[in-house]
């Protein structure tokens, strides 16, 4: 909790007109908000950020059905950031660079040594972060949830792509240089505009046709919340199931390194003693573990005789 409140103390969007009192008591309601929201439904992690999305629904929203919104939001919406590791979000920005491809291939290869995790907080913040003024950010938030849940991944690359002259100034291999440039977001940034284009690259450039959409989990939200009216159809239930499937998937990818480790550890025994000691030796992780899971675990025990614990 007190993370939580250092983040608050810190939030933007509140008057700076109004006096210390109410301005304490507007923190308060903004921690007892994430405090209602994460208590109910306690599989979802907090990430440094949720606050500023939940500041924008705080003041825009009556206080009666703040929490219920920014539940739906949390399972439905962002789930992705709020999974125990990143990794889910920073598949998304993977997207980034298929667009800039899509679009402008000169552009994409510039950038090729920047990796596109410049573009974590904006995205992960759904703009709340950087963006300061309440107008904007409210119009913006309108934009977001009226339309899939990647369309916020379409907009920080129609971000990078507004900004084409000014990032070719900067010899591509300085990828620092570039990462400082593109993780702050340009000023005065034309809402409008920035909207109009987006959806604009979205229509002319689908996920489905990007050469890494299929490396997007089938729970992540960008596939669950692909359509505009998916979400008005699911639950909170449905959001802890996406949120459950993709846990198991992220514990998958964890035992699936550990095992690449080993085989890779063990490649020259493989290659002079033979196949046989190698799956002996994962076999003998294997046992120390649970095992993998779906159907790469069933195809290893039925392959090695390993039965698991």
């Amino acid at each position: 909790m007190a993370t939580l409140w250092s983040h608050i103390t810190r939030s933007s969007y509140f008057r700076t007109d109004q006096s210390s009192q109410d301005l304490d008591r507007r923190k308060e309601e903004l921690s007892d908000l994430i405090t209602e929201v994460l208590r109910r439904q306690p599989y979802l992690c907090y990430f440094q950020g949720y606050h500023d999305i939940c500041q924008v629904f705080l003041l825009v929203l009556e206080p009666r059905s703040r929490a219920a919104v920014v539940a739906r939001l949390s399972t439905l919406r962002i789930r992705d950031f709020m999974l125990p590791t990143l990794a889910p979000a920073l598949a998304q920005l993977r997207l980034i660079p298929a667009i800039l491809y899509a679009v402008d291939p000169k552009l994409c290869a510039h950038l090729s040594l920047t990796q596109p995790f410049f573009a974590l907080s904006g995205t992960l913040t759904m703009y709340a972060h950087d963006i300061q003024e309440y107008g904007e950010i409210a119009r913006l938030f309108d934009a977001l949830l009226a339309r899939e849940a990647v369309f916020s991944v379409y907009m920080f690359a129609q971000i990078v792509l507004q900004r084409s002259n000014e990032l070719f100034e900067t010899p591509a291999d300085e990828p620092e240089m570039l990462h400082s440039i593109l993780s702050k977001l340009p000023k005065p940034l034309d809402i409008e505009r920035l909207i109009a284009n987006t959806v604009d690259l979205f229509e002319k450039h689908p996920p489905e046709r990007l050469n890494t959409w299929w490396s997007i989990s089938s729970f992540s939200v960008l596939k669950t919340a692909r359509w505009q009216d998916q979400t008005m159809k699911q639950s909170l239930e449905d959001g802890e199931m996406y949120f459950n499937k993709q846990v198991k998937e992220l514990q998958w990818a964890e035992q699936r390194d550990k095992i690449m480790k080993v085989l890779w550890k063990y490649r020259r025994p493989a290659s002079t003693i033979g196949l046989a000691v190698l799956v002996g030796v994962v076999s003998f992780w294997l046992r120390r573990s649970s095992g993998p899971p779906g159907l790469f675990g069933a195809l290893w025990r039925r392959w090695t005789g390993y039965q698991g614990h």
